[in-house]
């Protein structure tokens, strides 16, 4: 094969890869649905884009996330239960890990470390995720829910017996802000949470 060829071919491969990337950019301001919680967010998002260019969520993140302590088992993030991670603006219709659909909307982000029950065996290797719930009924930042009240404020926002979730762990170093595609298909945003580097799920799919 001649240089140009294989030169080409290599141009035409980038071209399909870059065409399946999905990309960060800065999403400015938080958005008026979440005025109050917005004293508790950093002043700028993080917008995802699809490999189209459509946005697929924007995100802002808690300045703060309080105190840590030792995770619980087969957790990753030694934090409270309940505690406020920021919000999510959804442009148009997305999914969680379980393929249930997020609707366009304002939603809170809170972690949860679901229960050692068998329940959730398989669903990911640690049991950190982010609870997605209506923002304009969960308004309150420095409030640190239980596992049941947040689970009911979560189904209000699926209108299904499931939360909405998104998988989420502790990073062990420090990370730049950016997706990276892993596995079969799930890409991945890797970020910081109040000052902790973390990597959250934004598209991909369990089975469980």
């Amino acid at each position: 094969m001649s240089l140009f060829r294989v030169l080409l071919t290599l141009f035409l491969l980038a071209g399909v890869a870059a065409a399946d990337t999905y990309r960060t950019e800065p999403a400015g301001p938080p958005p008026p649905e979440a005025a109050a919680l917005a004293p508790a967010l950093a002043p700028e998002g993080v917008k995802v884009l699809r490999p189209d260019g459509n946005i697929l969520c924007e995100f802002w993140f808690a300045r703060e996330v309080g105190p840590e302590g030792t995770p619980e088992q087969n957790a990753t993030w030694g934090i409270a239960h309940g505690t406020f991670l920021g919000v999510v603006r959804v442009h148009s219709r997305w999914s969680d890990r379980r393929g249930q659909p997020i609707r366009p909307g304002v939603y809170t982000l809170r972690i949860s470390f679901f229960p050692m029950n068998g329940d959730h065996q398989g669903v990911a290797p640690q049991r950190d995720f982010a609870i997605l719930s209506p923002a304009d009924i969960d308004r309150d930042a420095a409030a640190k829910p239980s596992f049941d009240a947040l689970m009911d404020m979560s189904r209000k926002a699926s209108r299904t017996p499931h939360p909405l979730v998104l998988s989420l762990w502790k990073e062990s170093g420090p990370v730049e802000t950016g997706i990276t595609a892993e596995g079969e298909s799930d890409q991945v945003l890797r970020t910081t949470i109040g000052g902790t580097p973390v990597a959250l799920i934004v598209y991909g799919r369990s089975d469980h």
